[in-house]
């Protein structure tokens, strides 16, 4: 039977999403929730009171422009697993004891969040992709089920293949190069920047051979990544996987599109209220393209060696920078070296530390900004598309060590200070990057040389190619409409079955 674009319109749909309880998960996928509500899907997301503080004000922002758009709070098991209030999330913060009982609680919260599917009644559900499970309460409830990667195509693609193939197997040392196979361009890594699961079998190793079938068994996926940022490894990721898969990115450029929404994303109001007044009258005093963004996610703490090399870097540059840093409970040491250098930089006007959280998108697009430092998180590469900046590429974990491979290998907007190893999220590891090879690779983005000036022209055509996608005919645009369409198509087919 053939639907009639009335038909369609008329069936409003209704959504679940369901958020990882980690920031840099929660973020792209409640930006992604919002995309949806801004298309007229009816949007409910689940999660825990502590971790909606990430992103309430944006949602609030949304419903009163008319969107329908509501979060839904359950209880985290705090008490039942003698966790402090307000421990509920993987993050910077949070206490190495106490990772495994956050995994616990995601387990006790799964019967509840299977009622809530129940009781809801959507039309389909967006998870991440570290609910597999969820999969099977979608089969029951006859819906689909779509799942939400917060990685690149190229590092999904990547993963997979190396998966299959074992290229790190036949080297003979975990420093030998080998090239990853069956991928569109030649890219080489080591042993030692595989992440650990895939250099060797271990319980995550597992845990993402069901992540994998289960999508194998979802309706699709959606990315936040737009087709013309890496086209080849779009069309390569959906035919070796042989599922369907949406870019819809960049979610950050799309939904927050004027200041507000920049201010409000990922903090709590009143903490930023306090700080915006300083970095933004510094920002606003130095000249065009001038300033380092130095920030490395929100998951990562370095050891108090690597700080200090970081720091004589960013000192020795000659450059203005903003450095965003984090307390670190577990060794004092380090916060009292950054507080004399925040004073000796301040008193010179050639820093600026904000600690703790910082309003990335609203610094990113502040003129004065010329490039970043970054640990290559996908959010972080996907909002420095969005301004045209270049980056000095510093992966630590998950898969930024293959992220770095699109920025500097197959975009070349990027150079590398040259990390060696991946190490675990909430571990320091044992390499330290020396301060010469940091300030090499900042030289080489920030000094006017050839290689920036090729850098800085590719990033600003992506920046165009960026915006271009989330706008009416775009890419990203057009795959949203086809996306809801299809999830309207399936919706009527039950209604009138």
């Amino acid at each position: 039977m053939t639907l009639t674009m009335e038909n369609q319109n008329s069936s409003k749909l209704k959504s679940i999403f369901l958020p990882f309880l980690s920031t840099s998960h929660i973020i792209p996928l409640v930006d992604m929730a919002r995309l949806f509500a801004l298309h007229d899907v009816e949007v409910t997301i689940i999660t825990t009171k502590y971790n909606s503080t990430i992103f309430q004000n944006s949602i609030d922002l949304d419903s009163s422009r008319g969107r329908s758009i509501t979060t839904h709070i359950i209880d985290f098991p705090s008490s039942k697993l003698g966790l402090p209030i307000g421990i509920e999330s993987f993050n910077v913060n949070t206490p190495r004891e106490m990772i495994p009982k956050i995994y616990t609680a995601i387990f006790i919260l799964q019967p509840e969040i299977e009622h809530l599917f129940n009781v809801l009644k959507p039309d389909f559900i967006v998870t991440d992709m570290f609910y597999p499970w969820t999969v099977e309460v979608a089969e029951k409830l006859g819906i689909p089920r779509i799942m939400f990667h917060g990685a690149s195509y190229l590092a999904r693609s990547a993963a997979h293949a190396v998966e299959q193939y074992a290229p790190h197997l036949k080297t003979q040392s975990d420093t030998e190069k080998f090239v990853i196979p069956n991928l569109p361009d030649e890219l080489m890594m080591t042993r030692l920047q595989l992440p650990d699961w895939l250099r060797s079998h271990n319980q995550y190793t597992d845990l993402m051979k069901v992540i994998k079938e289960s999508e194998r068994k979802s309706f699709g996926s959606v990315f936040n990544s737009f087709y013309e940022l890496e086209s080849d490894y779009f069309d390569h990721y959906k035919r070796v996987m042989g599922t369907k898969s949406w870019g819809l990115g960049p979610v950050s450029l799309w939904v927050n599109q004027d200041d507000s929404d920049k201010a409000a994303r990922g903090y709590s109001k009143e903490e930023e209220e306090e700080k915006e007044e300083g970095w933004l009258k510094w920002l606003n005093s130095k000249p065009e393209c001038s300033v380092l963004y130095v920030s490395f996610g929100s998951m990562n703490k370095f050891p108090f060696l690597q700080l200090v090399e970081i720091a004589h870097a960013l000192e020795d540059s000659g450059h203005n920078f903003i450095w965003v840093v984090r307390k670190n409970e577990e060794n004092e040491e380090s916060d009292v070296f950054l507080e004399e250098f925040e004073k000796r930089v301040r008193e010179s006007e050639k820093g600026y530390l904000i600690w703790g959280w910082a309003p990335q998108l609203l610094i990113l697009e502040n003129q004065a900004i010329g490039g970043l430092v970054s640990h290559c998180g996908w959010n972080t590469v996907v909002e420095s598309v969005n301004v045209g900046l270049p980056t000095v590429t510093w992966p630590l974990f998950a898969e930024h060590f293959f992220n770095e491979k699109l920025v500097v290998d197959v975009l070349r907007i990027g150079v590398s200070v040259g990390a060696k190893e991946w190490r675990n999220w909430n571990e320091f590891g044992s390499e330290v990057v020396k301060r010469e090879d940091i300030g090499n690779a900042i030289g080489l983005m920030m000094n006017g040389g050839e290689e920036e000036i090729g850098m800085r022209k590719r990033a600003k055509e992506l920046s165009v190619a960026a915006k271009k996608a989330v706008q009416v005919g775009g890419s990203s645009y057009n795959n949203m409409v086809e996306l809801i369409q299809e999830l309207k198509s399936i919706k009527l087919a039950k209604v009138q079955a």
